[in-house]
């Protein structure tokens, strides 16, 4: 007899559990059979009461249950959670290497089968964003034991950071806040920066206030790809953050890179990271609306650029902005478009899962033919292996990135 209650679902609900998907929407739930409590442990099982699996239920999230495992048998021992964090590094090590390992995503949240969990690791520091109530409940042993595994790699740690500083915390029914991950093994972390090194380039990262977990990791080989194309052009990289297209492209040997950020701090901080990688020389940061700098290089007839990158914010976190978010998309890039000389290069990309990969084709296409150019593709890409795309989890793929000659 299983101890959890029991929580029965519609045939759309059984549909998408036995196709792979590990969210139960609140209205896909009939009925409830025992006694829970918000961040339990519950099965979920179809309307004639077979199993489906088992998950946390939170009653204030619009995903009522999140599935962890399909299999009767688990037992969700210390054990079963040691093993799960195992299976995770022991995949980053082999997809990123030794190297790469210092500096990735170590657990993404549902494609590593911890739902709502962030594990980003920053050479000796760890950072961790929770956003869902049964990890909430849980963090204590899986931070200490993910620390505990790290050691025993051989890996130093000094300290792991709470980024919980999202309003969608408060949807779940959980505080927000940002603060040292209070535990035995870590006393004394330190400072809340660190310098790491990624693609032989690096930068100081600020977990306490950078933005998201302090650096954006999915696109560590995006930027490999940008810096082999880069050599003798003139590079303008838009929405530039700590600078990380533009260093890669100032290190492949680009004439010169202008980076550009609203920000003034992101472009106080993209000169420190030139500066320390002795590329003052050829980068330099400009504080800028990208939108209006486009449109007033444009007016200006400007061919000073060959090469432009476009790396802006989501422009949408929910379906229903898809819209407004196309128009944004397309502004920018059909400005980009129109400023580029023939045989320019245009590195573009957006990292909203709800920007379908179609959706974002079908705006290129239609920038290209307002713009009157023609696009030939050099490369498609995603995000780093990392962040591992589950294809039952579609949410999981959210990271398009194209790389053009404009014809």
């Amino acid at each position: 007899m299983r101890k959890y209650a029991k929580f029965f679902v519609t045939p759309k609900g059984e549909r998408a559990a036995r196709g792979g998907h590990p969210w139960v929407f609140g209205e896909e739930v009939t009925k409830i059979e025992g006694d829970y409590a918000n961040g339990d442990l519950v099965d979920v099982v179809t309307s004639k009461g077979k199993y489906l699996g088992t998950g946390f239920v939170n009653d204030h999230s619009k995903i009522r249950v999140r599935i962890i495992s399909t299999n009767t048998n688990d037992k969700f021992d210390e054990a079963f959670w040691e093993r799960r964090l195992r299976y995770a590094l022991d995949y980053r090590l082999t997809v990123m290497g030794e190297r790469d390992f210092n500096c990735c995503r170590l657990i993404f949240g549902e494609a590593d089968m911890f739902p709502g969990l962030t594990v980003d690791r920053y050479n000796d520091l760890l950072v961790t964003q929770t956003l869902s109530l049964g990890i909430e409940m849980r963090k204590q042993m899986l931070f200490e034991l993910l620390i505990k595994i790290l050691r025993e790699m051989g890996q130093e740690i000094r300290g792991l950071y709470e980024r919980n500083d999202v309003r969608i915390r408060l949807l779940e029914g959980m505080e927000e806040g940002k603060h040292w991950f209070a535990t035995d093994l870590c006393p004394e972390p330190g400072a809340v920066t660190t310098e790491i090194v990624e693609n032989g380039i690096e930068y100081t990262v600020d977990v306490e206030n950078g933005q998201k977990t302090g650096f954006f990791l999915d696109q560590k080989y995006n930027r490999q790809a940008i810096a082999k194309i880069a050599k003798g052009k003139h590079v303008l990289d838009c929405f530039t953050h700590t600078g990380s297209f533009a260093l890669n492209a100032a290190k492949g040997g680009a004439a010169s890179v202008t980076a550009v950020d609203i920000s003034a701090e992101a472009v106080q901080m993209a000169e420190h990271n030139a500066a320390i990688n002795n590329c003052s020389d050829v980068m330099h940061g400009l504080q800028a609306n990208v939108f209006d700098l486009l449109s007033d290089l444009f007016n200006k007839h400007s061919r000073e650029y060959d090469f432009i990158i476009l790396d802006p914010p989501a422009f949408t976190k929910s379906g229903s902005t898809v819209k407004n978010a196309i128009r944004g998309y397309k502004e920018i890039n059909l400005k980009a478009m129109k400023l580029l000389p023939r045989g320019g290069y245009l590195a573009t990309c957006s990292c909203s899962h709800f920007m379908k990969e179609e959706l974002f084709v079908k705006m290129l296409q239609d920038a290209a033919h307002d713009a009157n150019v023609s696009l030939r593709q050099i490369e498609a890409r995603q995000q780093s292996p990392d962040h591992p795309i589950l294809w039952q989890v579609p949410e999981t793929n959210y990271l398009k990135f194209y790389i053009f000659q404009v014809v």
